[in-house]
């Protein structure tokens, strides 16, 4: 066991249903090191911060007036953070074995790392899900949305670079799911956390470029997460708009190079 912290942070906006697999399977799995969660809600209406406040007096929460977004909610907590790692979770993910351990181990043997990100599957099949790896495109973009007919399943499969690495090993990736980045504490703060321009969408594509500066970002297999994966925003007209406004402001941001526009 190490004797050192890891932050973990999960921003919450009515994820009542799915919040207590989270929290439980975190804290059962996760026992070869110190783990302290910050929940920070966007202001939810369905008591998801009294649940959680109920649920578990020791983890730390911050209850927001209004709904800032993903990467500013995470960002809220950045100059709290005295630990060697911290990771972005999403409210709709559960373990079923130490990850965090293991990742840990890993960033200690390998200090050039700035993130890395775990296999992530769906929770009753075991099924890896199919999530880009390679910075967005947008014929990647228009195939995730169509998810149908034989170009898509090609450029999908392209995206996530599934038909080209062996998945068995470790190897480097140009973009990372915000579902789950296992990330050094010391290079988040360095690069000022998310990037606050994206209310939703597209911050995780961003901050894994910003971080892949700092040090590499890598796929790593030996550590499996389950993610209930819900594809909100081609459901919901609101947030198709909110993650084509995303894509526009990623896509002029990295035009020359990811310098502030």
């Amino acid at each position: 066991m190490t004797n050192y912290l890891v932050t973990a942070s999960i921003v919450t906006f009515n994820n009542i249903s799915t919040i207590e697999s989270t929290l439980r399977t975190l804290k059962e799995q996760t026992q070869g090191v110190r783990l302290h969660l910050y929940v920070i809600d966007n202001s939810s209406h369905d008591g998801t911060l009294d649940f959680v406040a109920d649920l578990d007096p020791n983890i730390e929460l911050v209850r927001i007036p209004w709904n800032v977004g993903f990467g500013a909610g995470h960002n809220l907590i950045l100059p709290r953070l005295r630990s060697k790692y911290h990771v972005i979770i999403n409210p709709d993910i559960s373990l079923s074995e130490d990850a965090i351990t293991n990742m840990a181990r890993y960033m200690d043997e390998n200090p050039d790392v700035a993130m890395l990100s775990p296999r992530i599957v769906y929770p009753k099949t075991g099924e890896p899900q199919i999530l880009g790896k390679r910075n967005p495109r947008l014929k990647y973009l228009f195939a995730s949305r169509l998810r149908r007919g034989k170009l898509a399943h090609r450029l999908l499969h392209e995206y996530a670079m599934t038909n080209e690495m062996n998945f068995g090993k470790t190897f480097d990736i140009e973009n990372a799911t915000g579902c789950f980045m296992f990330i050094r504490t010391e290079t988040l703060q360095k690069i000022g956390g998310f990037d606050e321009r994206y209310f939703l969408y597209f911050e995780d594509c961003d901050i894994t470029r910003s971080l892949a500066k700092q040090g590499r970002v890598l796929w790593y297999p030996h550590a499996t997460v389950q993610h209930a994966w819900k594809r909100e925003s081609k459901k919901n007209f609101r947030l198709m708009l909110i993650q084509i406004e995303s894509m526009l402001r990623y896509f002029w941001k990295w035009r020359f190079g990811g310098k502030k526009t």
